[in-house]
C-alpha cells in the first residue's frame, strides 16, 4: 500500500491515520517546518523536529498542542515507525522518515543541500519512496557559494554608507533574514530590523544560533543620522509600504532565489537583486534524490513536470503530487513563493 496518499486536507498517512503539514485543520498533524505553507493553525495535536518547537509556538501560539522528537529518534504509531531527519531548510526543518511492514518512505518537506549555520545540515536517509520538493526543479537554477552572495551584501551596504543611504535588505522574515544575519559582516555598522523578523531573532538565538545584535528599526527616530550607516533587514510585504519613509535616501535589494531570473528584480522594483535561497538548486535536487536510493520519486510544488520528466528519462518512477505548499507567509507580488 501506499504509506502516503494526496486528501483534500493535505497527504495523508493511512496506516498511521495523521498527516504531513496539512492545509486544513486534521487531528494529527506532523509538521516538517515552520513555514506558513507548511505549518498552519487549527490542527489538534501538531509533532515536529524539536528543534522547531520555539518557530511553531511563536507564529502559532504558545498553547497550541505541540510533541516534539529529536533528530533520529523513532515514536511508533499504528504500527507506522516515524522519525525526523535534518533538511537544512530553516531552524527545526525535517524530513519525515516512514516505515511500515519492511517499506520506508521519506517526505522531504523543504530542504536545501549548503549546510548554513543556522539549521542543522541536509542528512539523507535511504528510502524505497522519496516525496521531493522541486521549487527550484530547472537546470537554470544553480547557486553560487553563500558565502560569495554575503560578500556582495557586505559590498553593497559599504556602498551606500560612502554614499550616506540607509541600506534596506528585504528577505523572507523567518529563515532567510536569520540566514543573512548570520553570514554577513556585522562590523560594517549598525543591523536593524523590521517587527516582522525580530521576534524570531529571538527564538533563533533562544536556539543557540549566533545572530549579531539587532536593535528594531521603529525605535530609531526619523532621518537619524544613524540609519545612513544602517543595514535594515524587513520582508518584502513593507516594500512601498508608509514604514520606508523613516529611511529618508535609502537604496534597496531583494534576497531571493527568483533573482536568478531576469526581470523579476525589475518587477520587484528594487536596485539590487541578491541570488539566495533557503532551497535546494536543480544539482541539489538530483544529488538529494540520487543520495536515497529511491525508486519512486514523487515530486511536489515547483517545477513538477520537469523534474519527473528528467527522473523518468533516468530510469525512476517518478510522478507528481498535487499541493498547496510553496505560497509562503511573504508571498511576491509576481506569484512566486519567497525562496
Amino acid at each position: 500500500m501506499d504509506l502516503v496518499i494526496a486528501r483534500p486536507e493535505g497527504l495523508y498517512c493511512p496506516p498511521g491515520d495523521f498527516y504531513i503539514d496539512p492545509w486544513r485543520p486534521v487531528d494529527r498533524a506532523v509538521i516538517t517546518h515552520g513555514h506558513g505553507d507548511h505549518s498552519r493553525p487549527g490542527n489538534q495535536h501538531y509533532l515536529c523536529a524539536e528543534p522547531g518547537a520555539g518557530i511553531l509556538r511563536s507564529r502559532l501560539g504558545a498553547d497550541i498542542n505541540l510533541q516534539t522528537l529529536p533528530y533520529g529518534q523513532t515514536l511508533l504509531h499504528h504500527g507506522v515507525t516515524l522519525s525526523f531527519h535534518p533538511a537544512g531548510h530553516v531552524l527545526g526543518s525535517a524530513q519525515v522518515r516512514l516505515e511500515y511492514q519492511g517499506e520506508v518512505w521519506v517526505a522531504s518537506g523543504d530542504y536545501k543541500v549548503e549546510p548554513d549555520g543556522t539549521c542543522a545540515p541536509f542528512e539523507p536517509v535511504r528510502c524505497h519512496t522519496f516525496i521531493t520538493e522541486s521549487t527550484f526543479g530547472l537546470p537554470i537554477y544553480r547557486w553560487q557559494p553563500q558565502q560569495e552572495i554575503f560578500e556582495q551584501i557586505n559590498a553593497w551596504w559599504r556602498d551606500n554608507q560612502a554614499k550616506g543611504k540607509a541600506s534596506v535588505l528585504f528577505s523572507y522574515a523567518f529563515g532567510k533574514a536569520q540566514r543573512i544575519l548570520h553570514g554577513i559582516d556585522a562590523s560594517i555598522g549598525p543591523i536593524l530590523a523590521h517587527g516582522a523578523v525580530e521576534p524570531l531573532n529571538r527564538v533563533y538565538r533562544e536556539a543557540g544560533v549566533y545572530i549579531p545584535e539587532t536593535r528594531y528599526a521603529g525605535d530609531i527616530p526619523r532621518n537619524d543620522p544613524l540609519l545612513r550607516q544602517a543595514l535594515i533587514i524587513a520582508p518584502p510585504s513593507a516594500g512601498g509600504s508608509s514604514w520606508m519613509r523613516r529611511f529618508g535616501d535609502y537604496s534597496d535589494a531583494f534576497a531571493s532565489g527568483w533573482m536568478r531570473l531576469r526581470g523579476t528584480r525589475r518587477r520587484r522594483g528594487v536596485d539590487r537583486g541578491f541570488v539566495l535561497s533557503d532551497h535546494a538548486d536543480w544539482p541539489g535536487l538530483l544529488w538529494a534524490i540520487g543520495q536515497t536510493g529511491a525508486e519512486r520519486v514523487m515530486v511536489t510544488h515547483g517545477s513538477v513536470q520537469v523534474l519527473v520528466r528528467y527522473l523518468k528519462e533516468q530510469g525512476l518512477d517518478a510522478r507528481g503530487f498535487v499541493t498547496e505548499y510553496g505560497e509562503e507567509d511573504d508571498a511576491s507580488t509576481s506569484g512566486e513563493a519567497e525562496a
